[in-house]
């Protein structure tokens, strides 16, 4: 049976098989959101979600860059767990989007404008606001009607979508001015969404770029150990919380030890994909959000084209699994060329190879991916090494051999979000408690 934004009860036992999740945090993850669920370990989660980054950050009243959904509490979850998050299917549901490169406008923010953004006419704090007219000035602080948005364009397009052929075309300027008429409807905002559509702002600069679409959620994953704002939930962007002048302010210390590096906009988290997550508070508390309809690693123009759209995605609790960040395994047609399992035909040839040589031990391996987060591209690297160093019980040094002679390391996102993929001896996924799914996954 199909139940809807279920609140879960301490102590219940009404577990269910499939939830529906179209309620929504305002920017903020951590354990004082209200729960959802509980959903059966197996069970399958839906949702419809708003657009990421742009709405959320030129709406005042948001304390964090995306609006993804309440989380959901899994059944048999425990801290100290993981759950494989199996992404079955992906539909963008906005029929027109904008974005580009922003610029902060200064004076209207505490230290980082996408948590504690202010009115400079009226000293409110995350001022309620509403939308007049079109372009950068249309948002307006409710209490003195000033222009309020903390964030411009300082190169922007919009762009509109064709979710069934999977081919975008940004538009030139009278095209997106009368887009900005009828935003509800052309960003399809969830009925409970409290964000502003960025296609209000109608900056188009580079009209008739033609680009695939190949969406995937730039936000998943579970619950941090304490509050932080959706977007903050991993090591590049949470570093502006260190010392930061707002109550989200904490140590480097304290955000290791919470986020769940949730926020990775890596493009291969999409359907196909299974992403293991660490469990940090009981239940995992899974959330997901802040979908894109296309990105090219890298995400060089700091974002991407946020969209509304439906994700599902089985759960299953894996029991013992302690982590401190993302595992994915990715879809076999994602996976770089040296990462891809051997074919029957390519194993008889390095048998012979052996043979021919006296090398008659040969492992078994699956490919494995480990998100890694930091300040940098650098640390990002050394994080993804070290978490697959520590998870696998590899010497640092084996984990730097194998990714440079049976995977990759790819970049995510800049600053700071980078994927360490090797192919990894299958004893070791055994010990792991994930062998039969990377078996499952990639059909070895």
């Amino acid at each position: 049976m199909k139940i809807e934004n279920q609140d879960y009860a301490a102590g219940s036992t009404n577990a269910v098989d499939y939830l529906l999740v179209n309620e929504f945090s305002g920017g903020i993850v951590g354990p004082s959101q209200r729960m959802l669920g509980p959903l059966k370990n197996g069970g399958t989660l839906k949702t419809g979600t708003p657009p990421g980054c742009w709405g959320p950050m030129i709406t005042p009243a948001f304390q964090g860059g995306h609006e993804v959904t309440l989380p959901v509490f899994i059944e048999g979850a425990e801290v100290g767990d993981a759950v494989a998050l199996k992404i079955k299917k992906m539909k963008v549901t906005s029929i027109a989007t904008s974005s580009g490169v922003m610029s902060f406008v200064e004076g209207r923010y505490h230290g980082d404008p996408f948590v504690a953004k202010y009115c400079s006419a009226c000293g409110t704090e995350q001022p309620a606001s509403y939308v007049e007219g079109i372009g950068e000035d249309a948002i307006r602080c409710k209490n003195c009607d000033a222009e309020v948005s903390a964030f411009e364009f300082s190169h922007g397009y919009v762009i509109v979508l064709d979710e069934e052929n999977k081919v975008s075309l940004t538009v030139n300027q009278e095209i997106a001015n009368k887009l900005a008429g009828n935003v509800n409807e052309l960003s399809a905002l969830p009925e409970h969404a409290a964000q502003h559509s960025i296609l209000s702002l109608a900056r188009a600069d580079m009209p008739g770029v033609a680009a695939h679409m190949r969406p995937f959620l730039g936000n998943i994953g579970t619950t941090p150990s304490r509050d932080l704002p959706d977007s903050h939930n991993c090591h590049d962007f949470g570093q502006y919380l260190i010392n930061a002048p707002h109550k989200f302010g904490m140590t480097e210390d304290e955000l290791v030890a919470a986020k769940t590096d949730g926020h990775m906009d890596t493009n291969s988290i999409r359907p196909g994909c299974i992403l293991i997550c660490p469990v940090k508070v009981p239940g995992a508390g899974v959330y997901m959000g802040d979908m894109h309809a296309q990105q090219g690693n890298g995400e060089i123009a700091g974002h991407a084209t946020d969209v509304s759209g439906e994700t599902e995605l089985q759960v299953e609790v894996i029991k013992g699994l302690t982590i401190d960040g993302p595992i994915l395994l990715q879809a076999p047609d994602d996976l770089p060329p040296m990462a891809r399992p051997f074919t029957k035909e390519e194993k008889e040839k390095v048998k012979a190879l052996g043979e021919r040589w006296g090398q008659t031990e040969i492992e078994e391996s699956g490919p494995i991916t480990f998100m890694g987060t930091g300040k940098n591209l650098n640390d990002a690297t050394e994080n993804a090494l070290n978490r697959a160093a520590k998870t696998t019980g590899l010497s640092y040094d084996e984990v730097m051999n194998r990714c440079t002679i049976t995977g990759s390391i790819e970049i995510s996102r800049l600053p700071g979000m980078v994927r360490a993929t090797f192919l990894c001896p299958m004893p070791i996924l055994e010990k792991l408690g994930i062998a039969d799914l990377v078996r499952e996954h990639y059909q070895l």
